[in-house]
């Protein structure tokens, strides 16, 4: 059994998705294929030394994806194009998402904002984030005395 970090947000990002997915559907726009946004799904991981994001981004080329660190706040970007080869109308089915999207994550002050790398292989954005030094954990010797 494992032991998880609970946090009361988790059901209410869940909810908020599930919401933005379904409310995309009815905005007014030029053409819903290549406009509709969408919110990659995310983990985020930690050890001693860095906090880790994964997010699922495939399709998405390298030159479409903008990651800045601001203000204690990483900030992804990134847009996945339509092709535009193929006919809207000879489609059955398009479940995949298309257009642009926006992820912001407040960084915690343990991190230090400018050790971050970023690696894309197989549609994942692997983001690594260092720790401060000062913020990894110590072992204290602790004395017994006589």
């Amino acid at each position: 059994m494992a032991i998880t970090r609970w946090d009361p947000f988790r059901e209410v990002v869940a909810l908020q998705n599930r919401f933005n997915t379904i409310f995309r559907d009815f905005k007014e726009a030029e053409s819903p294929l290549t406009t509709a946004n969408f919110v990659p799904a995310v983990d985020i991981y930690e050890d001693e030394k860095k906090v880790i994001l994964k997010l699922e981004v495939p399709g998405i080329e390298e030159k479409d994806l903008d990651v800045r660190v601001e203000n204690n706040t990483l900030t992804v970007r990134g847009e996945r194009k339509f092709e535009s080869e193929e006919k809207e109308e000879n489609f059955h089915r398009i479940e995949r998402s298309y257009g642009s999207f926006y992820r912001a994550f407040t960084l915690p002050t343990t991190v230090d904002t400018e050790h971050v790398e970023a690696k894309y292989t197989a549609g994942v954005l692997k983001l690594e984030l260092k720790k401060k030094a000062e913020a990894q954990p110590k072992q204290i010797k602790v004395n017994v005395a006589a």
